[in-house]
């Protein structure tokens, strides 16, 4: 991105923290096949870009999978950094999103509570999977879910994951019988690749940064890719 173009999808910026409107397929730092020197793009190789006159660039407080868009936090300096790492490994800091799913789910609302852990594949790649709370290497995945809406056989639900756990809400929607419109990974066996984008989004993030302060509320306007299943949902652009 240029500087202009990550500027542009800056959300809210104090001393402490800034956030900003990660794109869709864009993957937040460098991996196996992703580096900063040659490899594919990624979002953490910009951050340059958003110093604002401190000596360093940002850093990451938490993570975004390549495929969801939204509110991403970021630290300032150390202090910043510091103090969101606490508040994130606390759970003190209220995430929500929003995804369109292919089913309804079984009620209007509720709680998954449904263990995860990281499986490595034979093809030498990994996935999540629900298991048993008292299974080696579980770990503890929570989230709340409530439809706001639906129609053109699409199902707009809001999602609070009370866990931060890797891909928790897509596995764990999949797990209730409503996968994500465009979930590439946790379908049934013999599933065909789906034919749109992940329709995955973290709409807000509630952050009480400032003890003495309210908390830092943020909200990131859903991705044009999500727009006609949202508003097949009955959402309304402002």
């Amino acid at each position: 991105m240029t500087p202009q173009e990550i500027q542009a999808r800056l959300l809210y910026r104090d001393a402490l923290m800034l956030v900003i409107d990660k794109p869709a397929g864009l993957p937040v730092h460098a991996g196996p096949s992703t580096n900063s020197r040659g490899g594919g793009p990624n979002l953490e190789r910009d951050f340059e870009h958003l110093r604002f006159g401190l000596p360093k660039a940002p850093a990451l407080a938490h993570r975004l999978d390549r495929d969801t868009s939204g509110c991403l936090a970021l630290g300032r300096q150390h202090k910043g950094l510091s103090r969101l790492g606490k508040l994130f490994q606390e759970g003190r800091i209220g995430k929500t999103y929003w995804a369109v799913t292919t089913a309804p789910p079984p009620e209007k609302q509720g709680t998954v509570s449904a263990s995860l852990k990281k499986l490595t594949t034979r093809a030498g790649g990994w996935r999540m999977v629900v298991v048993g709370e008292d299974e080696k290497g579980a770990q503890r995945a929570v989230t709340d879910y409530r439809l706001l809406g639906s129609g053109g056989g699409y199902w707009w639900l809001e999602l609070a994951p009370r866990t931060g756990r890797t891909h928790q809400i897509r596995v764990h929607l999949a797990h209730l019988g409503c996968p994500i419109l465009g979930e590439p990974q946790y379908l049934p066996p013999g599933s065909p690749k789906p034919g749109a984008k992940l329709h995955l989004h973290s709409r807000s993030l509630i952050v009480p940064l400032y003890p003495k302060k309210d908390p830092i509320r943020v909200e990131a306007p859903p991705p044009p890719h999500m727009i006609p299943a949202l508003k097949a949902c009955g959402y309304v652009t402002g």
